[in-house]
């Protein structure tokens, strides 16, 4: 009998789970097997909050500072210093005579343009074998060139001749045409 009791106890178990299960409208949702993603399109933006207009405040003039931004100058040195207001205020003699010391106060003005030279001197230096194996003809420069033998001669043909320097054609080389494939092989 123990048998068929324990069947009859499994039986009205699946008949009430069952029973319970179709009166939920998603199983799988019930039991926690499915995820309930948000719907993207059900989403309502919000208005953004505003806040009334002062009246006491007027517009910035064009050309003054802002009162809110800090210079460059000033929050490099709270960044070196670790303040946050005026350096002298709040650093320390060890801190100011470092700062002396590291020459804060004599910061060069051209110090960008003297760091593009620099760089596109190691840049020029640094050219891999790969490009020079690929560009290993100089550009051209632009512009004609005068032929400095020639010119020096029509000048003095003039001067002998009694007319101006400036009179008659000037010399330039000419420069060989290249070929179509020539750049390329």
């Amino acid at each position: 009998m123990t048998g068929l009791s324990s069947r009859i106890v499994c039986v009205i178990l699946g008949v009430v789970l069952a029973g319970s299960m179709s009166a939920c409208a998603n199983p799988k949702k019930s039991l926690g097997l499915e995820r309930d993603v948000p719907d993207e399109y059900s989403v309502v933006p919000r208005a953004p909050l505003a806040l009334p207009p002062d009246f006491a405040m007027r517009p910035p003039k064009p050309g003054a500072p802002r009162p809110q931004e800090v210079s460059s100058r000033d929050h490099a040195r709270s960044l070196v210093t670790g303040s946050r207001g005026d350096h002298r205020d709040t650093a320390s003699s060890g801190e100011t005579s470092f700062m002396r010391l590291a020459g804060t106060n004599r910061a060069d003005p051209d110090i960008r343009f003297i760091v593009n030279r620099e760089s596109s001197i190691l840049a020029e230096e640094s050219r891999s074998f790969t490009d020079r194996l690929v560009f290993w003809r100089k550009a051209e420069e632009p512009g004609t060139a005068v032929d400095p033998e020639a010119e020096a001669r029509r000048i003095r043909e003039n001067q002998a001749l009694g007319r101006p320097a400036t009179e008659g054609r000037t010399p330039v080389i000419e420069r060989k045409q290249r070929g179509l494939l020539e750049g390329i092989l």
